[in-house]
């Protein structure tokens, strides 16, 4: 019986990954995405039904969940993993970029997970959400962003507590930071700001992590299919750093 999962900002870095990882396992993936070409790409390398799709707008988290039905016949894991960031304290973070950060970050979590709930009710599957360490502790000029980090931490325990008598389980991962194309560019950023390279930035974040590095999207991968296996089968509301 082949499972179904669906991963949002399935397209780049980290939900690129966990599609390739899922489909390794032999999941059959659906990823969404705004924009169609590196959805196609991955699609292309994966097997993976494309869909583009806005994760703060209803109507296509609804769209999603439909496409992966209609796929697959199923589904039985949601990866929440589409983000942004916006930097600024609250009085440098303008209403509009405030709005942006949240409704992508959490309200998007929330409308992709009311979409799938009643079939993930029906498949005793499983959510896991991708926060960040930034929703564990505050960061300086990030209010926006670890507000709604934090916020998706304590919707996904939220989602555990209400769903598992029913069988359904949520989970979620708080990446610190990953080698990603958004993070390299951040890299190259503070890199300029401090006299050194990607490299030597990477350094800089990575002083007082215990491991001393930045990690890989594969390990971030890793540790979903971990979740959704059934290795995981007692574990939920888990806040894995």
């Amino acid at each position: 019986m082949t499972r179904g999962a669906i991963v949002t900002g399935g397209g780049t870095g980290i939900g690129a990954a966990i599609a390739r990882r899922l489909a390794a396992d032999e999941f059959a993936v659906c990823i969404t995405g705004r924009r169609q070409e590196p959805l196609d790409q991955i699609a292309a390398q994966t097997g993976a039904v494309p869909v583009a799709a806005d994760t703060g707008d209803p109507a296509d988290a609804q769209a999603a969940v439909d496409a992966a039905i209609d796929a697959f016949g199923r589904l039985d894991l949601l990866v929440c993993n589409a983000g942004i960031g916006g930097s600024g304290t609250v009085e440098e973070q303008t209403p509009e970029r405030w709005d942006a950060v949240l409704r992508t970050n959490v309200t998007g979590a929330f409308l992709a997970c009311r979409a799938a709930l009643p079939e993930l009710v029906q498949t005793k599957g499983s959510i896991v959400t991708i926060s960040s360490d930034g929703g564990l502790r505050a960061g300086p000029r990030s209010a926006a962003y670890c507000t709604a980090k934090a916020g998706l931490i304590m919707l996904t325990r939220c989602i555990a507590l209400d769903y598992g008598p029913v069988g359904v389980r949520a989970n979620c991962i708080c990446p610190g930071w990953i080698r990603t194309p958004m993070a390299d560019a951040e890299m190259d950023e503070l890199g300029g700001l401090k006299g050194t390279d990607r490299e030597g930035a990477y350094e800089l974040v990575s002083s007082h992590v215990p491991l001393r590095r930045p990690g890989g999207p594969e390990e971030i991968a890793a540790a979903v299919a971990w979740l959704a296996s059934e290795g995981a089968g007692f574990t939920t509301g888990a806040v894995i750093a």
